[in-house]
C-alpha cells in the first residue's frame, strides 16, 4: 500500500512542478491522487477537503502573518541604515569591515525583518555603493551579502521556526526560538573569518577609528529597532504573552516606530497590508495543501516505509544524519523553504526522534540545511535579490561564494553532530 502511494505522490508531485504548475496545488493535486489508490473517490475527496481546513486550524499560525506584516513594515520603514551604522560601530577597525558590517547587518536586519530576499535587498542596498567607493571588489561585496542573508531564519523571532513547531506536531515555539541564536550566529561568525582572510589577502583599507561620541550616537539610534527583538523574546520567555501575541506586538511596535520615523504614512499602509496578505495568502495555501499530504502519507504508511528503508541501509545516527543532511541541501536548491519544511518534517522527525534526537535540534538542523537553498542557483531567492541589487551576473559571483559555502557547510556539520550548539540556550532557560 505505502509503496504504490508513494509513487503516485512522488511521480505526480514532480510532474506537476516540471510542468510549472504552483507547488501548493502540486502538492494537493498529487496527495488526492495518491489517496485515490486507497480509498473510493467519493471518501478520498470527502477527507482531503476536511484535511485542507483543518490543516490551517491552529492558533500558532495566526503568528505568521502578523510577523510578515511587521517584517514589511520594518522593510519600508528605514531600519536597515540604523542597524548599518550600528553594525559598523560594532565591528570597528577590523580588515574588510565594511564587509563585516554587512554580515551583522543582515544578522540583525534579518532576525528583525524575517526574510532572507528582504535582508539581502535593503542590507545590500545601503552597503554595497559603500564598499565600491572603498575599492571593495563588487563581486565579493556582493557573496557576503548573499552567503549571510538567511541567517535572519535561524535568530528569531523567525516565522519558518513555527511552521516547523506546527510540523512537528507542537515542538515549543520559544524553545525554537531560543535554540536557532547560536546556530545563526555562529553560521555569521564562520563568514565573517572568510570574509577577515579575503580582506587581508585583497589589502583593502581599514576605516578611521570612530569617535566615542559617534559611537553612543549611533548605537542610541539603534536602540528602538533593536528592542522589538527584545520586547518579543524577553515577553515570550517571561510569559506576559504567546509567540502569537508577540506577532501582534511587533507589528503595533512598528508601525509605531515607523510613524516615529516617518518613513512610513498612512497613505502607505494599504499598500504594505495588501502585500502582507498576498504573502499570507501564499504560506497558508501551502499549509493547507501539506495537511493533507500529512494526513495522506500518515495513512498510507509511507514516512514509515522511508524509515524502514533508511535504517535498512544502516542504524549509525552519524551516517543518518549525513545522508539527510545531503537530501535536505539538494531539496533545497529547487523547493521553497515553507513546504519543504512541512513535507520533510513529518517524514524524518520520527526517524531521528528513534535514536534519540531532541525534535528542537532537529528543527534548527532542518531549517539551516533549507536555508543554504535560498543562496544555491537554480531557485535561490535571496541569491538572485543579491546579484539583482549588486547589478552583477551570477556567474561572476559563483566564485567568491565558494569560501562562504565552505564556511555555511561547517557550520551545518556542528550543529548537526554537537546538539549542544541548539539546545544549551533553550536547556538553561528551562524550556
Amino acid at each position: 500500500m505505502a509503496v504504490t502511494a508513494g509513487l503516485v505522490l512522488l511521480s505526480v508531485f514532480l510532474l506537476l512542478l516540471l510542468l510549472s504548475v504552483p507547488i501548493s496545488v502540486s502538492i494537493a493535486i498529487a496527495s488526492i491522487a495518491a489517496i485515490l489508490t486507497q480509498l473510493p473517490m467519493d471518501m478520498a475527496m470527502f477527507t482531503s477537503s476536511q484535511k485542507l481546513v483543518t490543516g490551517i486550524d491552529n492558533f500558532s499560525l495566526l503568528a505568521v502573518p502578523f510577523f510578515i506584516l511587521a517584517g514589511i513594515m520594518m522593510t519600508n520603514g528605514g531600519i536597515a541604515e540604523r542597524l548599518v551604522n550600528f553594525a559598523k560601530v560594532l565591528v570597528g577597525r577590523t580588515p574588510g569591515s565594511l564587509a563585516h558590517t554587512n554580515i551583522v547587518g543582515n544578522m540583525l536586519f534579518g532576525s528583525i525583518a524575517g526574510s532572507s530576499v528582504a535582508s539581502a535587498i535593503a542590507i545590500g542596498g545601503v552597503l554595497g555603493p559603500m564598499q565600491k567607493k572603498e575599492g571593495y571588489d563588487p563581486r565579493f561585496s556582493a557573496a557576503a551579502n548573499i552567503a549571510t542573508a538567511p541567517t535572519g531564519l535561524l535568530i528569531p523571532p523567525s516565522q519558518t521556526l513555527i511552521i516547523y513547531s506546527l510540523a512537528s506536531g507542537g515542538t515549543s515555539i520559544a524553545a525554537l526560538f531560543i535554540a536557532g541564536y547560536v546556530p545563526g550566529i555562529l553560521w555569521g561568525l564562520l563568514c565573517m573569518i572568510v570574509a577577515f582572510f579575503y580582506a587581508k589577502r585583497a589589502k583593502y583599507p581599514i576605516p578611521a577609528r570612530v569617535p566615542m561620541k559617534v559611537a553612543l550616537k549611533t548605537s542610541f539610534d539603534a536602540i528602538p529597532s533593536l528592542l522589538l527583538i527584545v520586547i518579543v523574546i524577553g515577553g515570550i520567555l517571561a510569559g506576559i504573552f504567546t509567540a502569537t501575541e508577540a506577532a501582534a506586538v511587533a507589528v503595533l511596535y512598528t508601525l509605531l516606530l515607523s510613524f516615529a520615523y516617518r518613513t512610513i504614512k498612512i497613505k502607505d499602509l494599504p499598500g504594505i497590508f495588501l502585500e502582507a496578505a498576498q504573502l499570507t495568502c501564499m504560506i497558508m495555501l501551502l499549509v493547507a495543501a501539506s495537511g493533507v499530504m500529512s494526513w495522506v502519507m500518515s495513512f498510507t504508511g509511507i514516512p514509515q516505509m522511508i524509515s524502514e528503508g533508511l535504517l535498512g541501509i544502516t542504524d549509525n545516527p552519524i551516517i543518518l544524519l549525513l545522508m539527510m543532511n545531503v537530501f535536505l541541501l539538494f531539496v533545497g536548491t529547487f523547493m521553497d523553504i515553507t513546504p519543504a519544511v512541512l513535507i520533510f518534517t513529518p517524514i524524518f522527525l520520527p526517524i531521528v526522534t528513534s535514536f534519540g534526537m531532541d525534535p528542537i535540534h532537529f528543527g534548527i538542523m532542518l531549517v539551516m540545511n533549507l536555508c543554504v537553498g535560498n543562496i544555491t542557483p537554480p531557485v535561490g531567492s535571496a541569491l538572485f535579490a543579491g546579484v539583482s541589487v549588486a547589478k552583477l551576473d551570477l556567474e561572476v559571483v559563483v566564485k567568491p561564494l565558494m569560501g562562504f559555502y565552505a564556511a555555511i557547510f561547517v557550520a551545518l556539520l556542528l550543529v548537526t553532530y554537537i546538539p549542544a550548539l541548539s539546545l544549551t540556550l533553550p536547556r538553561m532557560l528551562g524550556l
